[in-house]
C-alpha cells in the first residue's frame, strides 16, 4: 500500500511541474517531452504499487521494470549520458523504492509468479528504453 501512495504522490508532484507550452509548435521540441520523464517513472512506480496490492500475476514484471528504471536515471545521470530533471527528492525517494521493489521482484517474498531471466533481461531493456527515450532521443 505504501508503494501505491508514493507513486500517486510522486506523480501528483511531477505533474504540477510540468509546463505547457505556448503556441503549437513549441509541443514538438524535445524540451517539452522531457520534463514527462519524472512523471513516467512515478507511473510505473503506482501500477507496480497497484499489481502488489491486488496480488497481479504480472507484480514482478512491473516491480522490476519500475526498479530498473527508478536506479537507471541517476546512473546514466552520474556517467554523464544525460542531464537528470528528476528532482533531488525524487531521486532520492525513487532510488529507495527502486531497490525495494528490485529486491521484492527478484527475491519473491510474497510467491507471485517467479521472474524468469528472460522477463528479467526483457524488464531491463525496458527500462533502459523509457530512460533514453525521455532524456537521450
Amino acid at each position: 500500500m505504501s508503494l501505491l501512495l508514493v507513486g500517486i504522490v510522486l506523480s501528483v508532484a511531477f505533474l504540477l511541474r510540468i509546463e505547457f507550452p505556448q503556441g503549437f509548435d513549441a509541443y514538438f521540441k524535445r524540451e517539452y517531452y522531457n520534463q514527462f520523464g519524472p512523471l513516467a517513472i512515478s507511473v510505473e512506480l503506482l501500477i507496480a504499487g497497484y499489481y502488489f496490492f491486488i496480488g497481479h500475476k504480472k507484480t514482478n514484471f512491473a516491480l522490476a521494470l519500475f526498479g530498473f528504471t527508478a536506479l537507471l536515471d541517476p546512473l546514466f545521470d552520474q556517467i554523464g549520458l544525460f542531464d537528470s530533471i528528476v528532482p533531488l527528492y525524487g531521486t532520492m525517494i525513487l532510488s529507495i523504492c527502486g531497490l525495494l521493489c528490485l529486491w521484492l521482484a527478484f527475491a519473491n517474498p510474497f510467491e507471485l509468479k517467479r521472474l524468469s531471466r528472460l522477463i528479467g533481461i526483457l524488464s531491463l531493456v525496458l527500462g533502459i528504453l523509457v530512460e533514453l527515450f525521455f532524456n537521450y532521443f
